[in-house]
């Protein structure tokens, strides 16, 4: 493989796909240009199928836009939309105790709120990624009030509704490590020490209670001090979210004048994560798989839904860039050319999300309250700057 020939096809295709594929076909579909935010609840063609909003994706979609801005092209109508979802999400996405909620209607009548404070992690990314954009310190401050808040939620008890009663302690990894990510995106514009207090102790987590060497897995859901739960949910491997964790870690890594210990931990996770998730009949990062190789109870437990892919192709393209290990840019060429022959809709744009386990279309629509312009853009954007700066030498 000519690495640099490698890199610079990579890196023209990602920029082409979100610039002339993926950002088009949201912003002409999805863009509320009459309440603010975005639709997602799109069809295979773009028809909206559905109104309500999923005030995640709001977030999600205002940190897309502008992190491309930031990091592709100073397109200014992406700074724009940016700001308008942002004003949206501000307007209509808070609850009178600072909660979010987790759907809206088309013109920000709530709907629905979760025990979860994923809608707050978006929004915060999304104002710190716009206050880079566009040079508005106080969107900054705005995250990082944000980010404290979310903490006091997770930390004080009675305020988010356990997933169980008390006789099943637990914590879960997805808040875990996303934590580590809201934080390093807000230290991009605003600095305070809980910020690296949080991501310790999402990395202290990750490592002592989630990480479970006798399975070589991470483990979704354990107990307060990592206990293995012998359960169903207490054996479930979700590769996907092991993989994107990997990722995190590596950003952090970097960040930290790469931290070997943390690139070691990070390349850990991938590598045990890879064996259990990589379909070696079919292709593709399967969803869930059981420590113990019981079945699994989720009923999609054999799909292949977009997310994973994305997650999967950052990561080993990330693990390429801070090791030049060719085994990962091997692993890199596999994810992408098992992704790209089965995702992308060539008719009418976009990516299908959801397949069936040999790579056949499950459902052809291209968003729902789930599924919206967030991790293909991501991992074309961060991609896209991955081989930039290999082929720059930054």
């Amino acid at each position: 493989m000519n690495t640099v020939n490698y890199l610079k096809y990579w890196k023209d295709y990602y920029k082409d796909d979100l610039t002339n594929n993926i950002l088009p076909f949201w912003i002409k579909y999805g863009v509320d240009n009459i309440n603010g935010g975005v639709y997602t609840c799109l069809d295979k063609d773009g028809t909206l199928m559905d109104t309500t909003k999923s005030v995640w994706v709001q977030g999600r979609f205002a940190f897309i836009c502008s992190y491309a801005y930031n990091n592709v092209e100073k397109n200014p109508d992406w700074l724009k939309i940016s700001k308008q979802t942002i004003d949206f999400i501000e307007k209509y996405c808070f609850d009178k105790d600072c909660r979010m909620y987790f759907e809206v209607t088309a013109d920000g009548t709530p709907l629905r709120k979760r025990r979860y404070i994923f809608s707050e992690s978006f929004a915060a990314i999304a104002m710190a990624e716009y206050s880079l954009a566009s040079g508005d310190k106080s969107y900054a401050q705005k995250a990082l009030d944000l980010f404290k808040r979310m903490r006091y939620f997770l930390n004080t008890p009675g305020i988010l509704q356990p997933k169980y009663l008390p006789s099943l302690q637990t914590q879960g990894h997805s808040i875990t490590m996303i934590m580590i990510n809201v934080a390093c995106v807000i230290k991009k514009v605003i600095d305070d020490p809980v910020l690296d207090e949080q991501i310790d102790e999402s990395i202290y987590a990750i490592e002592n209670y989630f990480m479970h060497p006798e399975f070589k897995a991470l483990l979704e859901t354990v107990g307060p001090k990592g206990e293995f739960i012998d359960t169903i949910n207490g054996r479930l491997i979700n590769p996907g979210h092991c993989i994107e964790t990997s990722w995190f870690l590596m950003e952090l890594a970097s960040l930290r004048n790469n931290d070997s210990a943390l690139l070691k931990l990070a390349l850990t996770i991938l590598e045990w994560s890879w064996e259990w998730g990589w379909d070696k009949e079919y292709g593709g990062i399967i969803n869930f798989k059981d420590c113990k190789n019981f079945p699994s109870q989720d009923y999609s437990q054999d799909m292949k839904f977009w997310w994973p892919q994305n997650e999967t192709i950052i990561a080993t393209l990330y693990a390429y860039k801070l090791t030049k290990d060719e085994k990962y840019l091997k692993m890199h060429r596999m994810i992408s050319d098992w992704t790209y022959a089965h995702f992308p809709d060539h008719d009418c744009g976009e990516w299908y999300g959801y397949l069936h386990r040999d790579g056949s279309v499950a459902q052809p629509a291209k968003g729902n309250i789930f599924k919206g312009p967030f991790h293909v853009p991501r991992m074309m954007i961060k991609s896209y700057m991955l081989c930039d700066e290999m082929l720059t030498g930054v």
